[in-house]
């Protein structure tokens, strides 16, 4: 590339104060990989939940004791099945037999054998329309009248949680790669200025011979382009890994509770930028560190 070609008058690069600065910068874009991807996977699972859980309701109807108890149930979940198709707005109302609830707690629970015998709550899956204005609260009051211990569950409520929780941590993130951002700005003014002063007397002779600010502004800021890409690249080679086994290990969890983990496209250009990013502000940084100091300079 032509600029890593261009004429220096400096010894920049036998400089040892630079060299630790690859090193950090390869760190810093290893812990913006990680709050970036993090972003990014936490954006898309709330996506995907509130896709999937957006426009349902479930019913929940205990079971019945006594001799005649699983029919006396199976009569509630009738009955409750009726009440739902009578709502204004609900489209679909499907009723899970045992063996369908028992798959619904396998991903929780594993080996359902133990529960096989045990009363459980039958579930009631209700698709709404998204635009109908349903009146929860009567419903369920309706529900609990016609159906004795028969709840409705909006999932709704514990996913606007989920996404104020999911914000959060997005704006997390972002401090977190300000930070990171700020801290690699302030190593890179450290390091500039240092080599300013470890080369005070050949700046002041190429002042003395005509050179402008910005003819020896853009020799460090060449020269912490370079480190910072190659520190760039660094991090990123050390967080493709630490990603992957992440999602590896993610992947174990899944098993029907949680939704497939993975970065979209733009998640994959938003990491690979992060070595230029991190160039670019190592650049920018050196180059307005010199022209500072060389203006207050005599």
């Amino acid at each position: 590339m032509m600029l890593f070609r261009r004429r220096s008058d400096l010894p920049l690069a036998g400089d040892a104060t630079s060299r630790f600065l690859p090193w950090l910068v390869a760190l810093m874009v290893f812990l913006a990989a990680m709050a970036v991807a993090g972003a990014f996977v936490i954006s898309g699972l709330m996506e995907r939940w509130d896709r999937d859980v957006s426009g349902t309701l479930t019913v929940q109807v205990i079971p019945a004791g006594g001799d005649h108890a699983e029919a006396a149930t199976e009569e509630r979940v009738r009955v409750a099945v009726e009440v739902m198709r009578k709502v204004p707005g609900v489209l679909a109302v499907k009723a899970f037999d045992k063996k369908r609830t028992l798959a619904l707690l396998e991903p929780w629970l594993g080996n359902t054998d133990m529960v096989q015998d045990m009363p459980l709550p039958r579930l009631i899956d209700v698709t709404v329309d998204s635009d109908a204005r349903i009146d929860l609260g009567e419903v369920a009051s309706r529900l609990a009248r016609a159906v004795p211990g028969a709840s409705l569950d909006d999932h709704r409520v514990w996913l606007s949680r989920l996404i104020n929780l999911s914000r959060t941590m997005q704006w997390l993130a972002v401090v977190v790669v300000v930070l990171i951002g700020a801290v690699t700005s302030a190593t890179v003014v450290y390091a500039t200025r240092t080599g300013m002063a470890v080369h005070h007397g050949i700046i002041e002779v190429l002042h003395l011979i005509g050179a402008h600010d910005d003819y020896i502004a853009r020799q460090f800021a060449d020269r912490a382009f370079s480190l910072g890409i190659a520190g760039g690249l660094m991090g990123l080679g050390l967080a493709l890994p630490a990603l992957t086994a992440l999602g590896w290990a993610a992947k174990r969890l899944e098993g029907g509770f949680l939704p497939s983990i993975g970065l979209p496209v733009l998640g994959y250009v938003a990491l690979a930028l992060l070595p230029l990013l991190a160039a670019g502000l190592a650049m920018l940084t050196a180059r307005l560190t010199v022209h500072g100091t060389l203006a207050r300079m005599p």
